[in-house]
């Protein structure tokens, strides 16, 4: 549910309260119907109203009703259903929704239809994206999918061809100065200014924002305080992506692209660098990841997506991706004459079975279920194999 929210409308005489929204209900002719009810203070402020979010995009139709709950009631309501074909949540149906209500959205990013093509070669196809705030979102995909082109465009670097997108409620194609200020990004890899100390490093990008964060605080999450007076070129490869860190949150940002950001650490560096991103999540930061090492989105990401020839070909937590809750388990065991293994939907049954066949505890027992790199590596098959077919 939507909070209760106060909207000054341009086109009514007064201001007009939606109370709560997002009934979903099927429909045999559309995907969804969105009921939303608001106060409003006489008829034709509903008609108006009514106006405005079918002429929103995405918006297949929408019809209104005034009522009241008592004869004291005033100013009367106002309910709103709005019939749509998209599968989207209510905020990413379109601008024009939001902008209807004055609602403020929950997401930090909203992509519908990205297309992008270099020459002949379509990198994106119609990618749909979404992320909540403070939310950890990690896109996976094989390289040449389209994950560093989604991500520039997301982050105001890249032109996309067609489709729409609002990162922190603005297209980052047009959003200015005040907006970029509100996201921070770590790159891949950037030119060093070695020379300088960390202390003076950070202390010098601070400058760049409105309403920094104390450097010395940035330096203390990242967990670089005992370098703090060291020179930059003197940084291990994790201090030096911990630095990075540092210069991508300086700024305080509500959202922050981490693209590929343990790659070549050791072990333990790049444990050391879940915990960076750990720490951003506790404080309500969004960060958006890209990484190839799916035990990395295992470990931090709370929705991973997965990209394929430019388009979206799964999302979910990572547990539940390629539905692996209530994928087949692998059974495993040491029987008398050997190692067994038996793959079933019912592990537990099978476990008894077992129990009851070894008269208590069963040899070498094993219950597996797919990894997350089993169900990547299925789903990024199947469609390379779809497309072979087409």
């Amino acid at each position: 549910p939507i909070p209760a929210h106060r909207s000054t409308s341009a086109t009514a005489t007064s201001s007009l309260y939606y109370t709560h929204a997002c009934e979903r209900r099927i429909s045999p002719y559309f995907s969804q119907v969105l009921v939303l009810h608001a106060r409003s203070p006489g008829f034709s402020d509903g008609r108006k109203l009514a106006s405005r979010v079918a002429r929103a995009g995405g918006v297949e139709g929408c019809r209104y009703q005034t009522y009241r709950e008592s004869a004291a009631d005033s100013p009367s309501r106002v309910r709103l259903s709005v019939e749509t074909k998209t599968t989207h949540a209510v905020v990413a149906i379109a601008p024009g929704w939001r902008d209807a209500f004055g609602m403020a959205s929950d997401l930090v990013i909203e992509a519908q239809g990205l297309g992008k093509s270099y020459g002949r070669t379509v990198a994106l196809d119609g990618l749909d994206l979404s992320m909540s705030r403070g939310e950890v979102l990690s896109l996976l995909g094989p390289n040449g999918a389209g994950k560093t082109t989604t991500v520039e465009i997301l982050e105001g670097y890249r032109r996309r061809d067609s489709g729409h997108a609002l990162v922190l409620g603005e297209d980052p194609q047009r959003a200015g100065a005040s907006w970029r200020a509100k996201r921070g990004i770590v790159l891949q890899s950037c030119e060093d200014v070695v020379e300088l100390t960390v202390w003076e490093c950070v202390r010098h990008f601070a400058h760049f924002y409105p309403s920094p964060a104390d450097p010395g605080e940035v330096i203390e999450r990242v967990g670089l305080s005992a370098k703090a007076g060291s020179r930059i070129r003197s940084l291990s490869g994790g201090q030096r992506r911990r630095l990075d860190v540092a210069l991508g949150i300086v700024g305080q940002p509500e959202l922050v692209f981490l693209d590929e950001p343990t790659t070549g650490f050791d072990p333990e560096a790049r444990r050391q660098f879940w915990d960076v991103v750990r720490e951003l999540a506790k404080v309500g930061t969004s960060v958006l990841l890209t990484t190839h090492y799916l035990d990395e989105a295992e470990a931090l990401a709370d929705r991973v997506v997965v990209i394929n020839h430019g388009r979206v070909v799964a999302t979910g937590p990572p547990a539940e991706l390629g539905d692996r809750l209530n994928a087949r388990a692998k059974v495993s065991w040491n029987g008398p004459d050997g190692w067994h293994s038996k793959e079933t939907y019912e592990p537990t049954a099978l476990v008894r079975e077992l129990e009851r066949a070894f008269g208590g505890e069963v040899p070498g027992l094993t219950v597996t279920r797919p990894t997350l790199e089993d169900v990547y590596l299925g789903l990024i098959g199947h469609e390379a194999d779809a497309k072979e077919e087409k």
